[in-house]
This record gives structure tokens, C-alpha cells and sequence, in this order.
């Protein structure tokens, strides 16, 4: 398995979890050096929370975690509490159970403009990191190829959702929503939610004919279940956001000290994951930290370099997954505009009746993770953008 960005993380032939170790306790030094900022005592009284699902998209809380880079901080923050699904994940965080998690870019945006749920992005979590599966010898080789099919998406207000009727309106196909099993017409595409562990098995006894998720379910079903990756998400649209990092503005406006430092922490773990995509693969996996309930060698298909012949666009460049912190305020307006277009179940007025410019600024709080930049030298070690002018970027979406 080829492996980008990797540098000899295992030298002398220790073992991944001894290298770990190293890892946590090299950090641990860096906990010796003056704090940017001042930590204080009333902050330490309640721990930091964090949930999250079982993907990848959690990727840089849970190495922040495990790596001690929130303690490094000066933050006290539990071990993070595993969900299944997003519903479960967005009501834990409506009830305060979380503090920070990752949430699915268009959940925040229903959030807040349509439940008035004051909730901030605070920076991307990842980049790409999806993909549309399906099985081997299914004959789909394209979006034109879903006609008539029935396809699971993990929720609604989903960037799979979203990048799922993008391709397929491309095509002159129709998303519609009906039970799973609906007869259809030729031109129709018939969409329904489904939670993401249940939809390997479901693609492999046939009850659905595609999926689009997040890894490390597209993986697990290739290695398991022979299924075949029709498109990569992020060779559809480079480098995309797809999961973001969420707090409730009041717990920013009443902590922002210890909302910078975890932020910093995340960052930090984004740019250890960059270098580590090998060791980040054994830490989630049931062989490393179990945060996620899989096996690393699925994990290395997910952390590892898409072969060439996968791609429609290998001149992108893209990662199956990666790690980039800034919310790029283009790609921002792009998903809101988008929204407006998407299908969903019940009624979505509250985003025809968005301004597009003013709703960015409401939704996103980007002066977290500027700062959190500078503290390790910029955006140069993840940049997807103009070097120029790294904080702004052109969008590419090309379906084909």
C-alpha cells in the first residue's frame, strides 16, 4: 500500500504502538513550553466533552485526544464518546452532552437557521473522505448508471446528499424520496437514509444498489465484500469540506480561552496526520486506540494514496482523505447555494430565505483557527489555495 506525505514514522523497525508511545511522550515535552495563552482556573472546574461517529471524519479530535494535545494545552478533556448515528450525535449536542464534536457541514446550517440553535463552525475538520460504492458487478461505472437504482445516503442534511443530486441532476437523472423499494421510472433515482455501518451489508445482500458515506465504510466494504469505488468524493469536487468542527456560541462567548486551545489542538493534530497517515490508520483501528471498529488494514486504504487508475481527475492531485482547518468562505457559500437545490424530507423554506454572504458570516467563526495557524507557522502545510493569498480559493466541481 503507497502511502503520500510519509515520512519514516517506524524507524529501526519498532513497532506501530511503540512508535505511538514515542509519539505521546515526544508531545508530552512540548507541554513544557510557555502557554500563549493564559489558562483559567474556573475553566478547569468541568471537563470538555466530545462525540462522535465512527468514521474517519473524526480523524483530528480523536488524535488530539489520543496524543494529548488538549492536555498539552492545559485542558482537561474526557476520553470521546462514540455514537451510531447523527441523529444521536446532533441531539446530544442540542442537550449539552458534547461540547465540541464533528457534525456533517449542512447539520450546523440547519441548526441555526432553521432551529436557531446557536452554533458556530469553528474550522473544517477534514477534507474529502467519501466515496460513492457500489458492487463489483453492478455495471455502475457513472452517475448516468444510478438511473432507476436505489441509493442510501447517511442523512439529509449531508455533504453526501448534497454531492449525490449534484452528480445526478448533472446526468438529467431526478433524485426522489420514497421507502426503500419504490418502483421507479427509468429517469428516476430513488434516495433514502440509512446509518453508515448498515450499509455494507445492505449493498452486499442487494437491498440497495449504491451508498455514499464516509470511510471507513466504503473501505470496509472493499475489503470485505469485494465492492467497487464508483467515484472518490474529492474527485468530484477538489478538496471539499465535508465535516466541521462545532461548538454552541455560548460556550464560546463564555470560554474562548479554552475554545482556542482546543482548536490548536486540532490543528495541530491535522498536521500530524498529514505526516502519519500510516501511523493515524493503526491509532483509530481496533489494533491501536479502538476509537474506530475496524481493522487497520481497512484504515490503510482510507489513509493510503488513491491508485491513478481510480481517478477521473489524477492531475487533482486529492487525498481520499485530508486535513486542511480553514473554512474557506467560497467553498461556505457553495454549499449554502447548493442546499437551496437539494432535496430533503420536510419543508425547507428557512434556506430559500437566506442571503448567502450574511448567513456565512452568522455560521462560521474563522479567528479560532487563524490564530491556531500561526501558532505553527500557517496554512503552508496544508495549503489547497493560492499561495499568494492563502485564505481564499476557487471551488472545482467537475462531474463528468
Amino acid at each position: 500500500m503507497e502511502f503520500n506525505h510519509v515520512k519514516p514514522a517506524c524507524p529501526n523497525g519498532i513497532s506501530r504502538r511503540d512508535f505511538l508511545k514515542t509519539a505521546i511522550q515526544t508531545a508530552g515535552a512540548a507541554a513544557c513550553a510557555p502557554m500563549v495563552f493564559p489558562y483559567p482556573a474556573a475553566a478547569k472546574k468541568r471537563p470538555l466533552k466530545i462525540g462522535y461517529l465512527p468514521i474517519t471524519d473524526a480523524t483530528p479530535l480523536l488524535v488530539a485526544y489520543s496524543l494529548g494535545y488538549f492536555s498539552h494545552e492545559g485542558l482537561h478533556v474526557e476520553r470521546p464518546v462514540m455514537v451510531r448515528s447523527w441523529n444521536i450525535l446532533s441531539e446530544s449536542f442540542l442537550t449539552g452532552k458534547f461540547d465540541l464534536t464533528h457534525m456533517l457541514f449542512p447539520i450546523p446550517v440547519w441548526m441555526r437557521f432553521k432551529q436557531n440553535i446557536p452554533v458556530k463552525v469553528l474550522a473544517w475538520d477534514h477534507t474529502n473522505g467519501s466515496a460513492v460504492t457500489v458492487r463489483a458487478d453492478s455495471g455502475i461505472n457513472r452517475f448516468a448508471d444510478l438511473s432507476g437504482k436505489q441509493v442510501a445516503v447517511p442523512s439529509w442534511y449531508s455533504m453526501h446528499n448534497l454531492v449525490m443530486q449534484l452528480g445526478l441532476q448533472v446526468q438529467g437523472l431526478e433524485p426522489v424520496i420514497r421507502p426503500p423499494g419504490s418502483k421507479l421510472a427509468p429517469h428516476e433515482v430513488n434516495l433514502f437514509i440509512l446509518s453508515p455501518p448498515d450499509m455494507p451489508q445492505a449493498l452486499l445482500g442487494k437491498k440497495i444498489d449504491a451508498f455514499i458515506v464516509a470511510d471507513p465504510f466504503n473501505a470496509l466494504a472493499q475489503e470485505k465484500f469485494s465492492a467497487k469505488i464508483m467515484r472518490y468524493s474529492g474527485d468530484i469536487w477538489k478538496n471539499h469540506p465535508c465535516c466541521v468542527i462545532v461548538a454552541n456560541d455560548h460556550l464560546i462567548q463564555e470560554r474562548p480561552i479554552v475554545i482556542q486551545k482546543a482548536v490548536n489542538a486540532i490543528v495541530r493534530a491535522q498536521a500530524w496526520c498529514l505526516q502519519n497517515p500510516e501511523e493515524t490508520a493503526h491509532l483509530l483501528s481496533r489494533d491501536g486506540e479502538g476509537f474506530l471498529p475496524v481493522n487497520e488494514s481497512v484504515l490503510y486504504r482510507v489513509f493510503g494514496a488513491i491508485p491513478e487508475k481510480e481517478l477521473i481527475h489524477p492531475q487533482w492531485n486529492v487525498e481520499r482523505i485530508g486535513f486542511q482547518p480553514f473554512p474557506f468562505p467560497s467553498a461556505t457559500r457553495f454549499i449554502l447555494e447548493q442546499m437551496k437545490k437539494t432535496k430533503v424530507e420536510g419543508n425547507t423554506d428557512f434556506l430559500m430565505r437566506l442571503d448567502t454572504n450574511t448567513a456565512v458570516s452568522q455560521l462560521v467563526e474563522d479567528g479560532f483557527v487563524r490564530k491556531a495557524l500561526d501558532n505553527i507557522g500557517g496554512m503552508k502545510g496544508f495549503c489547497h489555495c493560492d499561495i499568494e493569498n492563502v485564505f481564499t480559493r476557487e471551488e472545482i466541481v467537475e462531474i463528468n
